[in-house]
């Protein structure tokens, strides 16, 4: 079993052409697999973690709600903005500057072969990362992502999680508002849920900008702890 993760920081990077990469990568993980599987081959298969920041962009679930995006084509090109529609789970959500995005493209049989388990490890790995500002951090029952102030009319949103998982390999992963343009947020119902607010951690704490690098640090040590993987 491969626990080893080759990092990558893809900066700011184009949503479809990061997407593109995604793809790319996770077929390279199932051909291995299904390589080994056809000819009895005994082939390590790789796991990757993508770091990146994405301008403005717009994306789907595949059991998303089109009516969720409250935009027309032309207010989108007004906002800057782009839409796709995606082959992960969940609704609609934003990601753009100021945001850390994390796509852990994984050989879950390298780990462990249980989705629930993967998401529920992820969303331990920002409440964790989010505890070291001060923050308690929850998970929401019954609505994946990361919340503040859980089961109060103050509920806020921090993280969105959604993955796509095929022959136990993962790709997508999550989006964390770490200086984030929450405006952005108004021109959708995130995640299809109606009445909840979307929160950035430098909102949180107060302050103009925060660190997005020590965030990053930060997040990697507590995948590396719970998945017990190292980086390289």
């Amino acid at each position: 079993m491969n626990k080893t993760i080759k990092l990558e920081d893809l900066g700011n990077k184009d949503y479809k052409e990061t997407w593109d990469y995604q793809e790319q990568l996770f077929k390279g993980i199932v051909e291995t697999k299904v390589k080994n599987r056809r000819e009895d081959a005994n082939l390590t298969t790789n796991n990757y973690f993508l770091f990146v920041e994405h301008p403005h962009v717009y994306t789907l679930g595949k059991s998303g709600d089109f009516s969720n995006l409250l935009l027309n084509e032309e207010q989108l090109t007004e906002k800057g903005a782009s839409f796709y529609k995606i082959n992960r789970g969940g609704d609609i959500t934003y990601h753009g500057p100021g945001q850390i995005v994390g796509y852990p493209i994984l050989d879950l049989e390298n780990f462990f072969t249980d989705i629930h388990k993967y998401l529920r490890l992820l969303e331990e790995m920002i409440i964790l990362t989010l505890a070291e500002y001060g923050l308690k951090a929850e998970r929401s029952d019954g609505e994946t992502g990361v919340w503040l102030d859980v089961g109060t009319p103050f509920a806020r949103k921090i993280c969105a999680l959604g993955v796509r998982a095929s022959r136990w390999v993962t790709m997508h992963g999550f989006a964390l508002n770490v200086n984030a343009d929450l405006g952005y947020f108004d021109n959708i119902i995130p995640c299809g849920i109606r009445g909840k607010a979307v929160t950035s951690l430098n909102v949180e704490l107060g302050k103009k900008e925060v660190d997005t690098n020590e965030v990053k640090e930060k997040l990697l040590k507590h995948f590396s702890d719970l998945f017990e993987a190292s980086f390289k």
